[in-house]
């Protein structure tokens, strides 16, 4: 994650002013005194600054917000536990269409582990997920916490809603995420999403 989205060199501003002694037969003049040179200074690290504003990309801004979102999670709240051991609470209830069976919809989401590492994310890729939920085609601790079932309420457009996923309703015995030897998710992991519930996918409608 970007640490500032504004960097400012760290060269003392004095080495780029150089003083001559006047040459002989020129015509006469005094050195700066040590106020003017002060004030010289201070207008050339001002124009410095002036300079690097002007040419900030909002584009930079956009990314370092993204990565900041990425891995800042949304506030605690107390978590309700359904009969197959899924975790969640709503840090926002929505206030649009509920999320329908079997059609796309797009989120955008934050995972982790138990620990707080966050494994992936939506907000680093810059868009929103395109899912499908009810047809198996993500875990089952996401289809259940956002569509809802067994007590837990299906989540609304513009909802945003915490859910602590454990390994039976996961990836379970198996390591997930694996390339090269490399596996993403360790076996019997227990994941934490953060949900936002950003809307239905227009490709539905007709």
């Amino acid at each position: 994650m970007a640490v500032s989205a504004l960097s400012v060199a760290k060269t003392p501003l004095i080495k780029s002013l150089s003083l001559q002694s006047p040459k002989p037969n020129s015509f006469s003049c005094s050195l700066p005194t040590s106020n003017s040179l002060k004030k010289r200074i201070f207008e050339v690290g001002i124009g410095l600054l002036a300079s690097s504003l002007l040419t900030f990309s909002p584009l930079e801004a956009d990314a370092t917000r993204i990565e900041y979102y990425a891995t800042v999670g949304e506030p605690s709240c107390d978590l309700n536990f359904s009969r197959s051991g899924l975790g969640y609470c709503d840090v926002v209830v929505g206030s649009g269409p509920e999320v329908p069976y079997s059609e796309l919809i797009n989120i955008h989401y934050t995972a982790r582990f138990a620990d707080g590492t966050v494994f992936d994310s939506s907000y680093k890729r810059g868009r929103p997920l395109t899912m499908r939920l009810g047809v198996g085609k993500v875990i089952r601790g996401l289809d259940q916490g956002i569509l809802g079932g067994d007590g837990v309420p299906p989540m609304q457009v513009g909802g945003k809603r915490k859910l602590q996923i454990p390994p039976e309703l996961a990836y379970g015995p198996e390591p997930a995420g694996c390339f090269s030897g490399d596996c993403n998710i360790p076996a019997n992991a227990t994941l934490v999403y953060d949900i936002k519930f950003v809307g239905i996918y227009k490709g539905n409608r007709k």
